[in-house]
């Protein structure tokens, strides 16, 4: 059963299961997942834990051991299985499914791992352990969910959990929530009997915030400036390579190419056909309706410009320059602006 982390703690009240899978490409919501069912395992007397890894030298023979021997202190034990890729292979597969049809109450197993995707999910060993336990899915929150955690932490640490002060440490730590939980609990040592206020907030905190190329994307097909030359100034502090936002660039003035030449034709786009999920068409129309195909000619010029120039080693500041690209796309009136090499 699937269960997110902001349930977990109430799903955890009505009872341990036997078994926990915690996967995804957020720290901060898996190690508090995880420290969530090591208190409850405590509580319920499982007193033994193990800890395995699941790396290129493991041998499942030893999960199977490690199942069915008790030391001569505990009755319960409490088994955490590390599975970084999400891929037990065909042995552990079919040895993490046997545990399901030998299930035993004495044992709890934690599996536990990065992102995973509906192929693991689909799997039979997967599906055998998520039918008798709880699934976490564990991923960044973004928006109001982000904004609804926040305030959550803010009123458990004792903090002011205003709209403003929530708004202000989502954008100091956006995209980084283990760094959030962090500052909250720096500001509650700071401030314990201190009403907190945005001007405490700022001269206390750094901005923490992570974001990659296609949330800068996202940003941009929004429309929002502001955000972009931040999530650009965050990318380039984290030495994400120049390239890899030119070529987000290009694919998306394709893309946008592509659905305009069909709005003038008057054709309507095939959304699947285009790769184009739901979730995200509405940015792809926000974005339809602020450009058209002049303006998206003199980006592409601009597009091949930065491209040469990369390609000649002759952009000494390319952050500045893909800012004055991405601005292009909100569209900012850029296009007069000459890109200057030298």
């Amino acid at each position: 059963m699937q269960v997110y982390p902001n349930r977990f703690s109430e799903q955890l009240g009505r009872g341990l299961q036997s078994f926990y899978l915690i996967f995804g490409e957020e720290p901060q919501q898996k190690l508090h997942s995880i420290e969530l069912i090591r208190q409850a395992a405590k509580e319920n007397g499982f007193d033994e834990r193990q800890s395995l890894v699941v790396d290129t030298q493991f041998e499942w023979n030893k999960l199977l051991e490690v199942t069915q021997t008790l030391s001569l202190f505990s009755s319960k034990q409490f088994i955490e299985l590390e599975l970084p890729t999400g891929k037990p292979g065909a042995e552990g597969s079919k040895i993490l499914t046997s545990l399901t049809e030998q299930q035993n109450p004495d044992t709890l197993i934690l599996v536990h791992g990065g992102k995973i995707g509906k192929d693991v999910q689909n799997t039979k060993w997967f599906k055998a352990l998520d039918k008798l336990g709880i699934y976490v899915p564990c991923y960044p929150l973004e928006g109001n969910p982000l904004n609804q955690w926040v305030m959550q932490q803010l009123r458990e640490s004792g903090l002011v959990a205003s709209a403003e002060n929530s708004k202000l440490i989502c954008d100091y730590c956006e995209g980084n929530m283990l760094a959030a939980k962090q500052e909250i609990e720096k500001l509650a040592l700071l401030f314990p009997d201190t009403p907190l206020t945005p001007e405490l907030i700022e001269k206390s905190i750094v901005d923490q915030s992570r974001f990659n190329v296609f949330q800068l994307i996202d940003v941009l097909l929004a429309g929002d400036a502001q955000r972009s030359v931040k999530m650009l100034y965050r990318l380039e502090s984290e030495g994400i390579e120049p390239n890899i936002v030119l070529w987000a660039l290009v694919r998306e003035w394709q893309t946008l190419h592509q659905l305009l030449c069909l709005q003038q034709s008057g054709q309507h786009p095939n959304w699947n056909q285009l790769r184009i999920w739901k979730n995200r068409q509405s940015l792809y129309q926000k974005a339809m309706r602020r450009l058209d195909l002049s303006q998206l000619v003199k980006i592409q010029e601009k597009l091949a410009i930065l491209d040469h120039g990369f390609k000649q080693s002759a952009v000494i500041r390319p952050y500045i320059e893909l800012c004055h690209l991405c601005l292009m796309f909100i569209p900012f009136t850029l296009d007069d602006l000459p890109l200057d090499h030298e």
